[in-house]
């Protein structure tokens, strides 16, 4: 029994289904982390600490201050401490006497240097206050209520934080993104050749030659270019080898055969044994066509090449054959389908069906349209049909047919298709009788 994980199937969405981005987020998971680490431990801890000691080095200043002036309250004496402070401090000091300090609300920046001051000046002083970090680009207006009046003090931000934060994130940023870069330059190399290998391995499968493909890549994926180049070899030998046995079969086969055409056609006319030749004539026409059936199943097409074809000009050259035969075939397609095929192999699975279709229906519709990534191709007739229970059996080998017989016709016709990537089923067609669906890839 398996049980759900909750955000499993959310999980699966969000994820990349590529080998390559697969890859990526494994590399970049751990740096993202190491980096976030590395941050949180310097912005947490170093730069935290740094602030606090700067804002109350600051703040210990204005308190100093703070301190002569009430120690000295004269005009002139809290003029020349003043002076001294901007001297000594590298702090702008003046007094706004008889103001009163504003309330105004604080607005937070990045960084922990405004907490840290406002912590800094609420442990030191009693009085109110207030920070402004947004009124001057490179200074920090801090301003304290004093009895007589306001203390303005401007504050150079570089007293109040470190640079080199700007430094240590550039250098986090910058060293994970060209540790990325390298990781995502090597492993599309890497993918790049599964990739080759598996169109090689489909192009195969769709009985285009392509050749020997390149070993590249890592060891493993050399491995397995080499193992499916040796692999493309021997079935190409295989192929080649089943052609000339067969090839010979039916020279053996056809010389029996031809022998007994003209025994037949030699025996003496007669009414008593015209019945009997006649049969025995079906019997022998009937054998050859079952050995062209199966030379030609057995050679599968293989020596025929794909090529880019317009189906729909194949289509109508299937209905024009059959009409001139004698069926009833009409045709609906669009003017121009462009798909490779192996026009042969293609166009014999088709005719084969139209055929089959012809010898048990008065009427046959041939149609083509495009579905998406895909080609449909259907075969209607108004014939007796086929039961559903048996539809999946007449692709067997010398089967019985829609009405009868027996033969390779939609055994051919399934074994092309497939050849192609695609797909033949066996409906019930609107027009009463057996449909074939056939599915072709763009």
């Amino acid at each position: 029994m398996h049980t759900r994980v909750p955000g499993a199937s959310v999980m699966k969405r969000v994820l990349p289904r590529s080998l390559l981005g697969r890859s990526l987020l494994m590399i970049l998971l751990p740096l993202v982390l190491l980096q976030a680490v590395a941050l949180q431990i310097f912005y947490g801890s170093h730069l935290d600490l740094v602030s606090r000691r700067l804002s109350g080095g600051v703040t210990g200043e204005i308190a100093y201050t703070l301190d002569l002036m009430r120690q000295f309250p004269d005009d002139a004496d809290r003029a020349w401490i003043l002076r001294d402070a901007n001297q000594r401090f590298d702090l702008t000091f003046s007094i706004d006497r008889g103001a009163i300090l504003p309330n105004t609300k604080s607005v937070n920046i990045l960084g922990p240097m405004d907490d840290d001051l406002t912590a800094a000046l609420r442990q030191t002083f009693t009085v109110p206050f207030t920070t402004d970090w947004l009124s001057l680009p490179h200074s920090v207006l801090i301003r304290l209520q004093m009895p007589d009046g306001v203390l303005t003090v401007i504050a150079p931000r570089k007293r109040l934080y470190t640079g080199t934060i700007y430094l240590f994130v550039a250098w986090v940023v910058g060293t994970a993104l060209l540790v990325f870069g390298i990781a995502a330059l090597f492993m599309r190399n890497q993918v790049r050749a599964i990739r080759r290998l598996a169109a090689a391995a489909d192009a195969f499968g769709r009985g285009r030659d392509i050749g020997a493909i390149k070993p590249e890549g890592a060891t493993e994926v050399r491995q397995a270019a080499s193992a499916f180049n040796r692999m493309q070899e021997r079935i190409r030998r295989f192929l080649l080898q089943r052609t000339e046995m067969l090839a010979g079969v039916s020279h053996d086969l056809r010389t029996p055969l031809t022998r007994l055409k003209l025994a037949l056609a030699m025996l003496p006319a007669g009414e008593e044994t015209r019945q009997d030749v006649t049969e025995m004539q079906a019997d022998v026409e009937e054998m050859d066509r079952m050995i062209g059936g199966y030379l030609a199943f057995a050679r599968g097409e293989g020596a025929e090449q794909a090529e880019q074809v317009n189906l729909c000009l194949m289509l109508e050259e299937v209905a024009a054959s059959a009409r001139r035969a004698g069926a009833d075939v009409s045709l609906d397609a669009p003017s121009a389908l462009t798909l490779s095929l192996r026009v042969d192999a293609v166009r014999r699975a088709i005719t084969n069906l139209v055929d089959n279709a012809r010898r048990h229906a008065r009427h046959v519709a041939l149609a083509a349209s495009p579905q998406g990534r895909a080609v449909l191709v259907t075969v209607d007739d108004d014939g007796p049909g086929i039961s559903p229970e048996r539809r999946e059996s007449v692709f067997r080998p010398f089967e019985s047919s829609e009405a009868g017989g027996t033969g390779l016709g939609l055994t051919i016709a399934r074994d092309i298709v497939r050849a192609h990537g695609g797909e033949i089923v066996l409906e019930e067609s609107p027009l009463g009788g057996l449909r074939a669906r056939i599915r072709l890839p763009v």
